[in-house]
């Protein structure tokens, strides 16, 4: 009888389920561990590998990992684990991310398209406004 050997693939890894995190404030590590089915000291060496890391830190010395450290991890571990990048290219990627997300949003608000008589219309309330502030003097 002949024994078999496991062999690991290289390759890409089958994705993972959908990770759902949940509606809190604050994780502490074996809470953001359990989440993303990782262990804690792997989340620990994160922290010193890519710098949108930084948990904070309780009065007893706990990480506490707020939502979006929790998000950004998951995107780490997707990119490690489901799309083959290695330590350097996730860090660059994500680097290159943040690069394209800084650039100017638009204004929250329509630009006015010369709207003269709105603004006649204004302009002639603010002149209201003003002499009866100024026949009260």
């Amino acid at each position: 009888m002949g024994t078999k050997k496991a062999v690991k693939s290289r390759g890409k890894k089958k994705p993972t389920g959908e990770i759902v995190i949940p509606d809190k404030l604050y994780f502490r590590i074996g809470e953001v561990a359990k989440l993303c089915s990782l262990p804690a000291y792997v989340l620990r060496f994160w922290e010193t590998e890519f710098p949108q890391f930084k948990p904070n830190k309780s009065n007893t010395g706990q990480r506490l990992y707020r939502r979006k450290d929790v998000e950004n991890i998951v995107r780490v571990k997707k990119l490690l684990y489901e799309e083959g990048y290695t330590i350097n290219g996730a860090r660059q990627f994500l680097k290159s991310e943040s690069r394209n997300n800084r650039s100017q949003a638009a204004l929250p608000f329509q630009p006015v398209n010369n709207h003269r008589s709105e603004l006649r219309e204004i302009r002639q309330g603010l002149k209201d406004v003003l002499g009866i502030l100024s026949s009260k003097k």
